[in-house]
């Protein structure tokens, strides 16, 4: 079976876990990372809902609907 290529993030990902590093510090990149993606997320959300002219008075009007 033939495997993909690593992306860049996984490759870059292999070169940090290269060496063992205390958990301490292994938490605290997951936080990192965790941390960034959603800031990424958030930022993707936030374009899109302006694009689309979402504003508050329509989400609140669509949970409305569902209750």
């Amino acid at each position: 079976m033939m495997h993909p290529p690593l992306t860049n993030v996984q490759a870059e990902l292999l070169k940090v876990f290269s060496r063992q590093i205390p958990d301490e510090d292994l938490m605290e990149l997951r936080q990192v990372m965790a941390k960034f993606l959603l800031q990424k997320s958030r930022q993707r959300a936030d374009v899109i809902w302006q694009d689309k002219g979402y504003d508050n008075g329509l989400m609140n009007q669509l949970l409305s609907e569902d209750a």
